[in-house]
């Protein structure tokens, strides 16, 4: 819990609305390999990482395809699901054992409409999400395998000491072989 209070904290939200946030979330354990989302199924909450990382992926033709790794002190979810409350087309898989801090969809409604801290906090975090977004989309477009490495080793040095090289080869688009060719250039 300690974390979870030190990020909202951080964020500068008064301590007793730090409290009504931390209070309606759950804490679980999720083992290696165990799913946070799966394909098919509907996302009902939203989750703060503790300790842990996770693969985000789609299921094409019997691969993974890996779209992103969300590790500690971050939020989890399945976008589209979560706020849709439609079956997901996308899996959320723990690459090691994990804890995290989860809210369900309702009480995070209810915590948006009572809480002007964690209202304060939701709007900007989805503005990050959607500069983000839109960033990652950019980048996919006008840049080559290489300087999307160089961005990710700028921006995320941490995150890719903790990726295994098929992942980070996948988020990238290119092959484990060409990843390696990438990673001895830098």
């Amino acid at each position: 819990m300690d974390q979870l209070l030190s990020y909202f904290s951080g964020k500068g939200i008064p301590a007793h609305e730090v409290t009504a946030i931390t209070a309606a979330f759950i804490f679980k354990k999720i083992g290696k390999g165990d799913h946070f989302v799966q394909e098919g199924k509907t996302s009902k909450y939203l989750a703060f990482v503790t300790k842990g990382l996770f693969q985000y992926y789609y299921s094409k033709e019997g691969k993974e395809i890996t779209t992103y790794i969300a590790g500690a002190n971050s939020f989890l979810l399945s976008i589209i699901s979560f706020y849709k409350q439609q079956p997901s087309k996308e899996n959320i898989k723990a690459l090691a054992d994990a804890e995290l801090w989860m809210i369900h969809y309702d009480d995070l409604l209810v915590l948006k409409q009572q809480n002007e801290g964690f209202r304060s906090f939701y709007i900007a975090a989805l503005e990050n999400l959607a500069v983000g977004m839109d960033e990652t989309r950019s980048n996919l477009i006008t840049l080559t395998a290489e300087e999307r490495y160089a961005v990710l080793m700028k921006e995320e040095p941490a995150l890719l000491q903790q990726i295994p090289l098929q992942y980070l080869a996948s988020i990238l688009g290119v092959t484990p072989r060409h990843l390696s060719r990438i990673r001895n250039n830098y």
